[in-house]
Order: C-alpha cells, then sequence, then structure tokens
C-alpha cells in the first residue's frame, strides 16, 4: 500500500468503532451522494453547441413597387425554386428594394452562428453571400454589398438586372469586398439599365461582364404585369420576363452553391 493511503487508512479507522453501524450506514450513503452530484457536472454537463449558419446565403431584391412575394416576377420565382432544392445547406431570401436595412440586419443574423450578437473574425470570414436584384432591386444589392463591407464581410457575387440607381445610390462602382459581380442591360425604351459597372478595386474584384440584350426585334411575353408597365417600361419587365437571361442568373448563382 503507498505510504499515504497507509496513513489515511490508520487516521479513519477509529471512525467504525465510534459510530453505530446503523449511523455508519447512513452516513456512508449521504457522502456517496454528494460525491456523485459533485463529479456529475464535469463529466455530463450539458453542451451548448452554436447554431451553425448557411453554407451560402441568397439575397435578392425586387425592383420598383413590387412586393417580395409577388410570383409574377421571376426573381421571386427563382428564390423560390432555389429555396426548395437546397432546403438546408442555403439560406434564400427575397426583399423590397426598400427594406435594405432590415435585409442587412438579417444578414448579419444569419451569419452570428453563436448568437453572441456580434460578429467574429472568423463568422465574418467564412461569410458566403450572393446578392441580386433587378432594376431599384440591383441598385439595392449593390448598396448592401457595400454597408457589408464597411462590417468586413466579403460576398461572392453580385448580379445586376437592368440596374437603375436609387436616390442617393451608387450602382456602378462595385466595392472591393465582392469577389465578383455581373451586368445584364438593355437600352430600349424609355427606361433602361446601366450599361457599365466598374470595379472599386480590380485586384480585388472580377466583373464578369456587362452583358446588352435587345429587344428591338425580340419579344417576351410578360403575361400578369400591368398594363401600364407592359406599355411605357416594355424592355425594362421584357428583360425582368426573359427565361434566357434568368437562367443565366440562376446558372451564376448555383456555381457558388454547394453540389448535391
Amino acid at each position: 500500500m503507498h505510504l499515504y493511503d497507509e496513513m489515511f487508512a490508520n487516521y479513519f479507522s477509529f471512525i467504525p468503532r465510534l459510530l453505530p453501524a446503523r449511523m455508519l450506514t447512513h452516513s456512508f450513503l449521504i457522502l456517496s451522494f454528494l460525491l456523485s452530484n459533485a463529479v456529475a457536472p464535469a463529466n455530463g454537463a450539458e453542451k451548448i453547441t452554436p447554431a451553425a449558419s448557411p453554407e451560402v446565403i441568397v439575397i435578392g431584391f425586387v425592383g420598383g413597387f413590387v412586393r417580395r412575394n409577388d410570383t409574377v416576377h421571376q426573381e421571386v420565382q427563382l428564390a423560390a425554386h432555389l429555396r426548395k432544392q437546397y432546403s438546408t445547406r442555403v439560406k434564400v431570401k427575397m426583399f423590397e428594394n426598400r427594406q435594405g436595412r432590415q435585409a442587412h440586419r438579417e444578414v448579419l443574423e444569419m451569419l452570428d452562428a453563436d448568437r453572441d450578437g456580434e460578429l467574429s473574425d472568423r463568422e465574418k470570414r467564412t461569410a458566403r453571400i450572393v446578392i441580386y436584384g433587378h432594376s431599384w432591386g440591383a441598385s439595392e444589392g449593390i448598396t448592401l454589398a457595400r454597408t457589408l463591407g464597411r462590417d468586413k464581410v466579403p460576398v461572392l457575387l453580385t448580379i445586376q438586372v437592368d440596374s437603375v440607381s436609387k436616390l442617393g445610390e451608387d450602382d456602378r462602382v462595385i466595392p472591393p469586398n465582392v469577389e465578383q459581380a455581373v451586368n445584364f442591360y438593355q437600352v430600349n425604351g424609355l427606361l433602361h439599365g446601366r450599361r457599365e459597372i466598374l470595379a472599386a478595386d480590380r485586384s480585388r474584384t472580377e466583373i464578369l461582364g456587362n452583358y446588352r440584350v435587345d429587344y428591338k426585334t425580340k419579344h417576351v411575353n410578360c403575361e400578369g404585369f400591368p398594363w401600364y408597365a407592359q406599355m411605357f417600361m416594355s424592355a425594362h419587365i421584357e428583360i425582368e420576363c426573359d427565361p434566357s437571361v434568368w437562367n443565366q442568373v440562376e446558372s451564376l448563382i448555383r456555381s457558388k452553391l454547394p453540389s448535391d
């Protein structure tokens, strides 16, 4: 027996002689209970696992005064399609172009995996965000990207479809926190989008292209749109209805999503 074990045994050997057997048994049970409960939290303590943020966050903005749940519009349909196909690994959110602040707040909440109310450097660094929009919605998308840049949050891709700058916004210069950006536009009719986007820092942002779509000879059915939009903004809404444009938009977004 180890020296200290022997000293311990000798020191407490008198206890059985002083206490009655019943009291000794009762004391032993109480001591065992206290010891077991003292040890249990160390081994069986509840582990709190931080909520995992989505692998990719996709944010869409509708143009004009369109409601974000108006399924007549291709951008809303695209969001619903992506949401259905990537139900767990991708978070898809649609916003009206006047809801930029709300969109910014919700993106930060989604990135905050440990729910401590602020983003760590790691939570910022691992962010994977795609932003797209049409008309004023495209302009608001670039404004959101710029706001995230001030938060030091990177953006994988921005997609502008016939982008029309909102008052006080700059939809032409892409902020340096954006990795890639692309622009689709048309020049027909009274209302048309921005012809060219540029990178604020070409070493950090790749402009994939400024792609013009011509609707002088090409007609796209925009069933469900109000008559005044079809009469006065025909080309502007045709690019919004054009499946060939939105197939490209979807393909670009999918290139940033996790594979099956």
